[in-house]
């Protein structure tokens, strides 16, 4: 059953602007050959595995989560990940990156949104994944009555959708770099942002901004950065949550920077009247769409 937030006083709560996104936790069908597409063509390390789960990442953190239900299929029309997005530290890892795939022959779509180059690919049971870099010296996005304005640096307009330059970007590489694809993906990468499937804009903006305070962006974030959730309704308003045995996410993570800043955002969440979940990790908490969102601190990672 899904609990519509209560209306809140209005109020300054914001989320503290060092908060960041941690992990993204996935089922999946099969185990060996997810764990194999994270680390041979996304560049992941395997940092643990116990039993039917995983965690990936660059060797800190875990950045991804997998967690094997042999029965579990993929479901359409429902509520839940669009994409996540890795943030690669420079456009030389990301130029690693595409290169990567391109030796593999992966497909993938890269594209160049202005203020980052990026490329999108999907894993083997059709997780959507993006991949990029930051890119403000090429230009600026602004939400004008929530519709996107992109600028290029000098001031022409773009639809933010235009194909990447990959053989500029190609030039980034060292000699070294070229001979090295097939290495980890750098210690500095980081989990940038997740883009949702949702029922109901209005109610998951009254969620991620009113209630738990990211900046209102024309999409969610803290501390002033671009997005760090954004949500959609292309699978169609009102859509339904997936059912338990679907492919897909599970949940993901924002990490507060300390245990009192999270006790500020779950203190919040129960004055909005909402149920919470707590578990060895921190508070789990679903938005209207009964997407997953785990809220944890620096002190258990």
């Amino acid at each position: 059953m899904t609990v519509q937030a209560k209306s809140l006083p209005k109020t300054e709560f914001r989320i503290h602007p060092a908060t960041r996104p941690g992990h993204v936790h996935l089922t999946v069908a099969d185990l060996d050959r997810q764990i194999e597409f994270y680390r041979e063509v996304i560049g992941l390390k395997l940092h643990w595995r116990d039993g039917a789960t995983a965690g990936l990442g660059v060797g800190n953190a875990d950045l991804l989560r997998l967690t094997e239900v042999r029965s579990a299929r993929r479901y359409r029309g429902t509520t839940g990940l669009y994409h996540f997005a890795i943030l690669l530290p420079n456009r030389r890892a990301l130029a690693r990156a595409i290169g990567r795939l391109f030796t593999l022959r992966y497909p993938n779509y890269p594209t160049d949104h202005i203020m980052t180059k990026t490329t999108y690919l999907d894993d083997p049971e059709g997780n959507n994944i993006e991949l990029y870099t930051e890119s403000p010296e090429d230009g600026t996005m602004a939400f004008v009555n929530g519709i996107p304005v992109i600028r290029r640096a000098n001031g022409a307009p773009s639809d933010g959708r235009e194909p990447l330059d990959v053989e500029a970007l190609s030039r980034e590489l060292t000699t070294e770099d070229r001979l090295a694809l097939r290495e980890p993906m750098p210690q500095d990468t980081k989990i940038g942002h997740f883009h949702l499937y949702v029922a109901d804009l209005d109610k998951s903006m009254h969620f991620y901004h009113d209630v738990l305070g990211f900046d209102n962006m024309g999409m969610v974030s803290a501390g002033g950065y671009h997005h760090h959730v954004g949500f959609n309704t292309w699978v169609g308003e009102g859509a339904p949550p997936p059912p338990s045995n679907a492919l897909g996410m599970r949940y993901f993570s924002f990490v507060l920077p300390n245990k009192t800043e999270l006790e500020h955002v779950v203190e919040r969440i129960q004055q909005a009247g909402l149920t919470t979940e707590q578990t060895d990790e921190g508070v789990l908490v679903r938005d209207p769409s009964q997407n997953g969102v785990l809220l944890t601190d620096r002190s258990k990672e």
